[in-house]
């Protein structure tokens, strides 16, 4: 069985909270990390997910100790979305539109 590990980048505009984490986490850019090994017995190369980790920003109390969580992929999803939602409400009307003025 051969594995392989997809990195990609995420952007939280706001704080968020993700199961078995006490704390907010605070906005910015993540890691992710996606194991994904290959499904055997198929005509074709085809892989199914093991597990994803998101790497987590140290805490003001906690300078040195970076973190790694195991984190459920519909919940990320999810919250990615909820942070979306919460940018496009945020957003003044003239900018969702493409225009530069402020609606008043």
């Amino acid at each position: 069985m051969t594995t392989r590990t997809v990195t990609t980048f995420v952007v939280f505009n706001h704080p968020f909270r993700l199961t078995g984490l006490d704390q907010l986490q605070p906005p910015g850019n993540y890691e992710i990390e996606t194991d994904e090994e290959t499904i055997d017995d198929l005509s074709f190369i085809a892989y199914r997910r093991v597990s994803t980790l998101i790497h987590l920003h140290p805490q003001p109390d906690r300078p040195g100790i970076v973190q790694t969580w195991t984190v459920d992929p519909s919940e990320l999803v999810a919250a990615l979305a909820a942070d979306e939602r919460s940018t496009e409400e945020a957003t003044p009307v003239g900018e969702k539109a493409g225009y530069n003025e402020t609606v008043r």
